[in-house]
């Protein structure tokens, strides 16, 4: 859970020979599972996968089963199913919550994973769409929070990554809570687009107060409980 930033961004563009992104695309949202409107549904995935297409960007997730990463999965599946074109989709999750951990341990050895959850564990599972994953392990069992701090220093790394590259679209569409935007930029370095799902989750308040210190970032709230914006716009009034 310490690891450096620089150590993890080597093993993502050297061992697994990922070439770095234009764009990074961050999911943050609820853990619990939820269901989404088809419509909305339908529009989240299929705007998640063009902006990942269309500008060969990576997309975070927390890489379990669940919340809001079930339905990028889902999403993801669906694309599979429709073409050949593959999406770079890292899940960043604590070691101390996967469900079939001994499943995941070797050493330049391949093993099958069992994604089948036990509904009397507490732990959960990884979903299997996305293409590769990092686990952080701090000790603890049965606790998120590990990931957090490494996930946000290996975005902020990532960030600052000089690329060569034309001007080209981008936007940033995350979530149960939808936010789009349209634009152009002539990029030197990898752009971060970032928005928050709520879900009425209180967890999720301090990832969205630490996106919104970064320049211009955006966090809009759409179809979550009116308390969860309330609560968000109270603690960024005692922050500023």
């Amino acid at each position: 859970f310490d690891t450096k930033p620089d150590l993890l961004l080597h093993l993502m563009t050297k061992e697994w020979q990922l070439e770095l992104p234009k764009l990074l695309i961050s999911v943050h949202g609820g853990l619990q599972n939820f269901e989404l409107q088809p419509k909305l549904k339908q529009v989240f995935g299929k705007g998640l996968i063009k902006a990942a297409m269309t500008t060969g960007a990576w997309i975070f997730t927390g890489g379990v089963n669940t919340g809001v990463i079930r339905h990028v999965g889902d999403a993801l599946k669906d694309h599979a199913s429709k073409s050949r074109g593959k999406i770079c989709t890292i899940g960043i999750a604590p070691w101390g919550i996967v469900e079939n951990q001994e499943d995941l341990i070797g050493r330049d050895v391949v093993r099958p994973y069992q994604t089948m959850s036990n509904p009397m564990s507490k732990l959960t599972v990884l979903n299997s769409m996305h293409s590769h994953f990092i686990l952080a392990d701090n000790g603890t069992t049965g606790k998120y929070g590990a990931e957090v701090k490494l996930r946000r220093q290996l975005e902020k790394h990532i960030s600052l990554q000089k690329i060569n590259t034309r001007c080209l679209p981008f936007f940033s569409l995350e979530s149960h809570l939808f936010y789009s935007f349209w634009g152009s930029c002539q990029l030197d370095s990898v752009e971060v687009g970032q928005a928050c799902s709520l879900e009425g989750d209180h967890n999720g308040y301090p990832t969205c107060l630490e996106y919104l210190r970064a320049p211009l970032r955006c966090v809009v709230n759409f179809q979550g409980p009116i308390r969860s914006l309330k609560a968000l716009c109270s603690m960024l009034e005692k922050r500023v």
